[in-house]
């Protein structure tokens, strides 16, 4: 794994805010952290990517086996209707969360995480802390609310699928 390091200046964000967003693009993340550095009209984000080398972002395969062209998944195709609308409540609230902190919304939780809170149907803190990339800080920062809309959803969905190969069990992110 390899660290990345932004600065993204809170007076003009856009260049520094769109370099980081294309390397977000382009790299395997498994870890995104930020800290505000206060220094009058020199403030800033400082933000520490760590990325997987040489892996290219996911490419994900429809239910029906083809590669997605754009590498990104199609989450619709991924997860059943009543696990899509449960995924769809947690971006809602990731975004939600994300806009109050002036955070992009991969800050908060991947979206590979959000399918595997649904697939796993996550309800325990211990089970939302197994999966990968949900470490203490975003853990003790986001948990609650996101364990919240789980155990209010998961009961409602049928039983998890067995993973299959078009299914990943696990997230990154």
């Amino acid at each position: 794994m390899k660290l990345k390091f932004f600065t993204i200046p809170i007076d003009h964000p856009d260049g520094a805010e769109a370099e980081l967003n294309r390397f977000l693009g382009a790299h395997r993340i498994s870890r995104v952290e930020k800290e505000f550095v206060a220094d009058g009209a020199a403030s800033a984000w400082s933000v520490v990517v760590t990325w997987v080398d040489g892996a290219e972002p996911a490419i994900a395969q429809s239910a029906t086996g083809a590669a997605a062209k754009t590498g990104r998944v199609d989450y619709r195709e991924l997860l059943s209707p009543p696990e899509f609308a449960v995924y769809d409540r947690l971006r809602t609230l990731r975004k939600d969360l994300a806009q109050a902190e002036g955070l992009p919304p991969d800050a908060v939780f991947s979206n590979e995480q959000l399918a595997a809170f649904v697939q796993r149907r996550i309800s325990t803190e211990q089970a939302l802390a197994a999966v990968e990339g949900v470490g203490e800080g975003r853990l003790q920062r986001y948990g609650n609310p996101f364990l919240d809309l789980l155990r209010q959803a998961v009961p409602g969905l049928p039983p998890a699928a067995a993973p299959s190969a078009d299914r990943p069990a696990s997230a990154t992110g």
